[in-house]
């Protein structure tokens, strides 16, 4: 239960994080600027915890998990392809970051066309 909390109250922070930055940063810019300061962000991180710094699962998924999945999420996609990579395996990489632009663009327009057909 302390790992659940540990991820609630770091997600809570992180998505007010992330709306602030919205306020201060107009626009798509935003976005962009979340999305690099959490993969920047989560590279520190996970090379801390692996070689440097060992907090408690609950703190790593205070901050991993909660904080930086909340501010945002491209952040573990990120730690996913260098995983990936790291591990050598360099066509599954590329078909993970092919395949999460492209399914997850068109999951979007599926979403808005099938509720725009549904509501209109």
């Amino acid at each position: 239960m302390g790992t659940i909390l540990a991820i609630a109250s770091g997600g809570a922070i992180g998505a007010v994080l992330r709306h602030f930055t919205g306020l201060l940063i107009p626009g798509v810019g935003a976005t962009l600027a979340v999305n690099i300061a959490g993969s920047f962000l989560m590279g520190v991180l996970i090379v801390s915890f692996t070689h440097y710094w060992n907090p408690s699962q609950e703190l790593k998924a205070f901050l991993s998990v909660g904080l930086l999945g909340a501010f945002t999420t491209f952040s573990t996609f990120s730690l996913n392809v260098a995983t990936l990579w790291e591990r050598g395996e360099i066509f599954v990489t590329i078909g993970y970051i092919v395949a999460s632009v492209i399914f997850s663009i068109f999951a979007l327009f599926a979403g808005m066309f099938i509720i725009r057909q549904v509501l209109t």
